[in-house]
């Protein structure tokens, strides 16, 4: 089991941007990470209303980068971009709403030095309040700078 500061050293995101609180479990294939940022009037994804359910595919999106680090035993994160969602469906309108942890799931599906494909869900409980797939790509910054 990985806490906070495990997790914010395996993501590009720092302080705040780290939405995951603990790694539960993971395995070659899965992860499942528990999160209650959610809740924080200062989480720096919440706008005025408050915090869209779509805001957790970021969610899933950091659970996946956390696996590829565990996966890879990477010393350093690298930076991604989703690019593509697929199947988005969505049970709620509001994530801050929910007032206990969410448990965050992905499942690798495809894996390649690129980036992969995941599936994902997020549960309020025992209610799947978002789910889908996505892509996710890497970003090579050594490629970027010869340009």
């Amino acid at each position: 089991m990985l806490d906070r500061a495990a997790i914010d050293n395996l993501l590009p995101h720092a302080g705040r941007m780290c939405l995951l609180d603990r790694v539960l479990n993971w395995d070659t294939s899965s992860i499942r990470c528990r999160a209650v940022s959610h809740r924080d009037v200062d989480n720096p994804l919440r706008e005025g209303g408050g915090l869209a359910m779509l805001v957790g595919i970021e969610y899933a999106a950091q659970a996946a980068a956390v696996h590829g680090g565990l996966l890879s035993g990477a010393t350093k994160p690298r930076s991604g971009v989703l690019a593509s969602l697929r199947n988005v469906i969505t049970a709620r309108d509001w994530l801050h709403e929910i007032a206990g942890e969410i448990l965050v799931e992905t499942i690798l599906l495809h894996s390649d030095p690129a980036g992969g494909i995941f599936d994902f869900a997020l549960f309020a409980g025992v209610e799947r309040v978002l789910s889908g797939q996505f892509t996710l790509m890497f970003i090579d910054h050594a490629k970027d700078q010869h340009a």
